[in-house]
C-alpha cells in the first residue's frame, strides 16, 4: 500500500442536511453520538494499510479541519505517513474547486511530490465498512486504467447516484450521471447499478484525463458527470461490486445526503442486531475523544406522585452526559448532554451540550449543539407547533433543531443563534438586492 495514495473529497455543501450544515461542512457533521461522518472513511483507510491520505476541502471546513487536527494527527511523518487537509489553494488559476474532478486537478503539483503509482478516490460523506485493500487488489489484477465501486440500489433512487452498465467481464460499458429514468440490471428491473464515488485510477491514466477535462470549455469538472462518461469507449473501466465475499451479498452503504437518509443511518445503529457494527474490535472506528467523566444515570424515586426515574434503553450514550431522573428510549445522546427530571426523549438524535429541561418532550428530533430546550416544551407532537418555532420539519416527519437555537421560556418561539459571517452574507445580499 506504499504507492497507494488516498484523496477523500470532503468540501460537500450539504445544503439538503440544513440547517445540521449551516455552520459546518457536511463530512464534519456529527454521527452516531462520539463520530463525524469523515470518521469512517478515515477509519477504513487505517484499517486497510492507508497511510498517505489528503483530504480536500473547500465548504464551511474550520470545524472539519479542527477536528481531524485534534484526532487524526498520529501517523509517523518519518516513515511517510500523513493525513494533510487540503483546502483550495488557487494554484492553477483564480478558481474554487469547480467539482470532484477539479479538486484532484488543482492538486496535481502535491500528487506529483508524492508519487503514487495509483490514486484512491474517495467521498467524504458516506457511512460505509469497506476494506480498500480488495478494492484495489481487484484493480492492480485486473490490468485497469480506473476501477470503481458499485452496489444494486433500488431503481426510485438511482436518481441520486452515477448509475452504471457493465457487461459479463465486468467492465462499464454505460454511465449516466443522476439519471431521471436509471436503466435497471439486467434480469431485476426493480434495481440499478450505482456508482459509490469510489475510483483507483494509474496515477498518469489520472493526471492525462484531469488535464484533458480541464481544457474542455463546457465541463462540469466533474468526474460521474465528464471524466468516467468520456473513458468508458476507449479505455478499460472496471466496475467492483462491494459485496460479502463469502455470501455475495451487497454490503452496507449509507449517502447520508438528507435529513431522512441521515436520520435512519444513525437509527440503524440502536437496532439490536445492526448491519453496520460500530462494536467491531477488528474494525476499529477512531475518532476525536474528549476527555470526559463516564455517562451517568441518576435517581430512582418519586417526586409529587410521579416516578422520577433516570434511565435509557435501545439508546447509545456517550461520555460526559447526565440522565437526571428522565426517560430516554430509541435515542443517541452525544457528549455532555443533560435529561432533566421527568422528561422525555424518544427516537431522537440529541449533540454535545444539548439539554433538555424538566417535563419537556421530544420525539423524532434532530437537535444540535448547545440547544437549551425549556421545561415543559414539546418537540415532535404537534407539526403545526413546530412550525410555529421555526424548526425545520421532513417529508418523513422529523424534526431538526440548528445549533446554539434558544427559545424564549414564555412564548418558545426559537431564537436561532446567527454567526458573525452569517450576518455578513445576510448583509451582502440585501446590498446586492437594492443595487
Amino acid at each position: 500500500m506504499n504507492n497507494i495514495l488516498t484523496v477523500i473529497l470532503a468540501g460537500g455543501k450539504g445544503a439538503r442536511l440544513e440547517p445540521l450544515t449551516l455552520d459546518r461542512s457536511k463530512p464534519a457533521v456529527p454521527f452516531g453520538g462520539a463520530f463525524r461522518i469523515i470518521d469512517f472513511a478515515l477509519s477504513n483507510c487505517i484499517n486497510s494499510g492507508l497511510r498517505k491520505i489528503l483530504v480536500v476541502t473547500q465548504y464551511k471546513a474550520a470545524s472539519l479541519e479542527r477536528h481531524i487536527e485534534r484526532g487524526w494527527h498520529f501517523l509517523s511523518a518519518e516513515l511517510g505517513e500523513f493525513i494533510s487537509v487540503r483546502p483550495p489553494e488557487q494554484r492553477v488559476d483564480e478558481n474554487w474547486y469547480l467539482g470532484t474532478a477539479d479538486a484532484l486537478y488543482q492538486n496535481i503539483y502535491t500528487i506529483e511530490q508524492i508519487a503514487p503509482r495509483h490514486v484512491l478516490i474517495l467521498s467524504g460523506d458516506h457511512i460505509y465498512n469497506m476494506n480498500y485493500g480488495r478494492f484495489i487488489s481487484d484493480h492492480m489484477q485486473s490490468g485497469a486504467d480506473c476501477t470503481i465501486a458499485c452496489l444494486p440500489v433500488p431503481i426510485e433512487e438511482g436518481k441520486r447516484f452515477g448509475v452504471m452498465q457493465a457487461d459479463n467481464d465486468s467492465r462499464v460499458i454505460g454511465f449516466q450521471e443522476k439519471p431521471d429514468q436509471p436503466d435497471p440490471m439486467p434480469g431485476d428491473p426493480t434495481q440499478c447499478l450505482a456508482s459509490m464515488g469510489i475510483y483507483v485510477f494509474r496515477t498518469d491514466f489520472l493526471f492525462e484525463h484531469l488535464c484533458r477535462d480541464a481544457n474542455k470549455p463546457n465541463s462540469h469538472r466533474d468526474f460521474g458527470k465528464d471524466i468516467i462518461p468520456s473513458i468508458i469507449n476507449k479505455h478499460r473501466v472496471r466496475a467492483w461490486p462491494f459485496t460479502d465475499p463469502v455470501t455475495n451479498v451487497p454490503e452496507y452503504w449509507k449517502d447520508v445526503g438528507t435529513l431522512d437518509s441521515y436520520y435512519d443511518a444513525n437509527m440503524d445503529l440502536i437496532s439490536v442486531n445492526p448491519r453496520f457494527n460500530l462494536y467491531d474490535s477488528e474494525w476499529p472506528y477512531r475518532s476525536y475523544q474528549q476527555p470526559l467523566a463516564p455517562p451517568k444515570f441518576v435517581f430512582n424515586d418519586q417526586r409529587n406522585g410521579q416516578d422520577r426515574i433516570g434511565h435509557a434503553v435501545d439508546s447509545m450514550v456517550c461520555p460526559g452526559t447526565i440522565v437526571s431522573g428522565g426517560t430516554v428510549e430509541r435515542s443517541i445522546l452525544g457528549p455532555s448532554v443533560r435529561i432533566n427530571s421527568f422528561a422525555e426523549v424518544r427516537d431522537s438524535i440529541l449533540y454535545e451540550g444539548v439539554e433538555i429541561g424538566r417535563y419537556a418532550r421530544i420525539r423524532k428530533a434532530i437537535i444540535d449543539k448547545n440547544v437549551k430546550i425549556p421545561e415543559g416544551m414539546k418537540i415532535g407532537y404537534d407539526v403545526e407547533e413546530d412550525r410555529r418555532h421555526g424548526l425545520t420539519i421532513t417529508e418523513n416527519g422529523v424534526v431538526a433543531v440548528p445549533k446554539n437555537a434558544t427559545f424564549d421560556l414564555k412564548s418558545q418561539v426559537m431564537k436561532p443563534h446567527i454567526s458573525v459571517s452569517q450576518m455578513r452574507n445576510h448583509s451582502l445580499r440585501a446590498e446586492n438586492i437594492q443595487h
